[in-house]
C-alpha cells in the first residue's frame, strides 16, 4: 500500500487538532471549574442536573414565598397584640363600671370606651407599606370597617376569604385573617348566655363594637334617678357586654397564637429549605463541577500529547527521499 506525503502530512495536522481541541476543552474545564460544559459531554449527568437545577429553582420560590408571607403575618401581628391590648382596656373599664353609680362617673367611663372603640376601628382599618388594608382580606382597596355616622354602628364591608399563601410543596399558610374573622367572629369555645333553661344557651355577642356600644348605652342611661327596672336594663347589658368582650379577647387570642404559631413554622421551613439548598448545591457539583485533581493531571496530559503531535509533524519533513538522499 502506497502512502503519499500529502497523506502523511493531512494524518499528522489531524493528530495536532484533535489534540489540541483536547487539551484546550482540558483547559475549559479548568478554568470554568466544570467538568460538564455542554450536554454532550455527559448526557446523563447533564440530564440530572437539570433536574437539581428546577428543585433548588423551587426551593427558591418558596423562599421568596416565606418572606412575602413572614411580612404580612407580621404586620398582622403587631396588629393584634395592640387589639388585645386595647380590648383588656375596655374589658377592665367594663368591670370597674358595672359597680358604679355616679352618673358623672359612668359618663367618664363610657366616654373610655368610646376611645377604645375608635382605636379597634382604627386598628382594623390599618394598611401595610403599599396602602393595602390589612383585614380586608382581597378587597384591600378600601376599609373593612364603615362605622355610621349618625349611630355609630360599625359594618364590616372588606371581603369574606381570607389569604393564604404556599410557603412549601405540602403546606399552606393563613397569611391574613378577614375583619370578620377577627373582630365579629367566636372563639372555639365561647362563653354562653344564661338561660332559665339548661341546654337551651345561646352564645355571647360575637360582635365587639357591638359589645362595646352596649355598654356604652348601659353607661349612659341616667342611673341616680332611674327605676328598678331601668337599673336592671343596664344591668343586663352590661353583664351581656362584659361576656362578649371576655369572648372577643379569646378571640383576639385565638388569632395572635395562630399568627405567632405560623411565623415559627416559618422560621423552621427556612432551616429545612436552607439545608435543602445546600444538598442540591452538592449534589450538582457531583454531577458537573470538576474534580481539580484530575482535571489538572488531564490538562498536563493533553499539553503533552500536543507537544507530541507537533514534534512528529516537525519530524515528517525528515521522512522525505530529497533529504534522505541528499
Amino acid at each position: 500500500m502506497r502512502v503519499s506525503t500529502n497523506q502523511l502530512y493531512s494524518q499528522k495536522m489531524n493528530g495536532i487538532l484533535s489534540a489540541q481541541s483536547k487539551w484546550m476543552k482540558s483547559g475549559e474545564q479548568l478554568s470554568s471549574g466544570r467538568r460538564v460544559i455542554n450536554p454532550s459531554d455527559d448526557p446523563l449527568a447533564a440530564s440530572q442536573n437539570i433536574m437539581v437545577s428546577q428543585s433548588e429553582s423551587k426551593n427558591q420560590q418558596f423562599a421568596t414565598a416565606r418572606i412575602f408571607a413572614r411580612n404580612s403575618m407580621s404586620a398582622q401581628l403587631s396588629i393584634t397584640s395592640n387589639m388585645v391590648t386595647v380590648i383588656n382596656n375596655v374589658f377592665e373599664t367594663i368591670v370597674a363600671a358595672t359597680d358604679e353609680y355616679s352618673d358623672q362617673d359612668r359618663e367618664s367611663y363610657a366616654q373610655q370606651l368610646e376611645g377604645f372603640k375608635q382605636e379597634l376601628l382604627n386598628l382594623g382599618n390599618k394598611t401595610d407599606g403599599n396602602g393595602r388594608y390589612i383585614f380586608a382580606g382581597y378587597k384591600t382597596d378600601k376599609p373593612p370597617f364603615v362605622a355610621d355616622e349618625n349611630s355609630g354602628k360599625v359594618s364590616y364591608v372588606g371581603g369574606e376569604e381570607r389569604i393564604t399563601q404556599k410557603v412549601d410543596d405540602n403546606r399552606s399558610m393563613i397569611i391574613a385573617h378577614t375583619g370578620r374573622e377577627a373582630f365579629l367572629s367566636q372563639p372555639s369555645n365561647p362563653i354562653k348566655e344564661p338561660s332559665e333553661k339548661p341546654g337551651k344557651e345561646v352564645n355571647s355577642e360575637s360582635d365587639v363594637f357591638a359589645s362595646i356600644d352596649m355598654a356604652i348605652k348601659a353607661l349612659k342611661m341616667p342611673y341616680s334617678n332611674a327605676t328598678d327596672e331601668q337599673k336592671n336594663e343596664a344591668k343586663v347589658l352590661m353583664d351581656k357586654a362584659n361576656r362578649g368582650i371576655r369572648n372577643n379577647l379569646n378571640n383576639f387570642s385565638s388569632v395572635e397564637a395562630v399568627l405567632g404559631l405560623q411565623l415559627q413554622e416559618l422560621d423552621q421551613l427556612d432551616s429545612l429549605g436552607s439545608e435543602r439548598s445546600i444538598s442540591n448545591k452538592v449534589r450538582s457539583g457531583e454531577l458537573v463541577d470538576a474534580d481539580w485533581v484530575a482535571t489538572i493531571s488531564e490538562y498536563y496530559q493533553q499539553q503533552a500529547a500536543l507537544q507530541a503531535s507537533f514534534k512528529a509533524f516537525t519530524d515528517l519533513k525528515g521522512m522525505s527521499l530529497f533529504e534522505v538522499y541528499r
